[in-house]
């Protein structure tokens, strides 16, 4: 009868420690990179129209250039662990952050699929924003116009 009361206790007090702390400790995502992360999954899936309403620095670019464009290139990121990796808060304050981190990308000309570099985030409309030229320059493309045609380009550094 005792040990049944001893694990009938030591069952309580694991679920109390469940649902008080140890599973907050599982959540260690910051805003920052929950944002960032959500963002690449919409690239990564496609979801371009989306990806479009979640960047920040939009400038004159339209809807569905961005799409065009997004859809013409081939680099988009990886899935699961490998899509952020030692992300890194350089600087946050109200409204801007700068986060360091590597991205995990597929359909890059190169073998090491990733670019290792800084990013600079908007606080917009209650969510953190990536930038639009950012997404462009991982991307491999930029938007020029020459002559009435389009013009893209492929410039992009990968780091092991």
């Amino acid at each position: 009868m005792k040990i049944r009361a001893l694990f009938a206790v030591v069952v309580a007090v694991m679920a109390i420690l469940i649902n008080t702390g140890a599973g907050q400790a599982l959540e260690t995502e910051s805003p920052l990179e929950k944002s960032m992360s959500d963002t690449l999954d919409l690239w990564r899936e496609g979801q371009y129209e989306r990806l479009f309403e979640q960047l920040a620095h939009r400038g004159k670019t339209s809807r569905e250039s961005f799409v065009e464009k997004m859809r013409e290139s081939s680099i988009h990121p990886v899935c699961c662990w490998q899509k952020m990796e030692h992300f890194r808060i350089i600087n946050e304050n109200r409204t801007d952050a700068t986060v360091y981190v590597k991205l995990g990308l597929e359909g890059t000309p190169y073998v090491s699929g990733a670019v290792t570099r800084e990013f600079k985030l908007t606080h917009q409309e209650g969510v953190w924003k990536m930038q639009l030229a950012d997404v462009f320059s991982i991307a491999g493309v930029t938007g020029k116009k020459r002559n009435g045609t389009k013009r893209y380009v492929k410039k992009i550094i990968y780091y092991n």
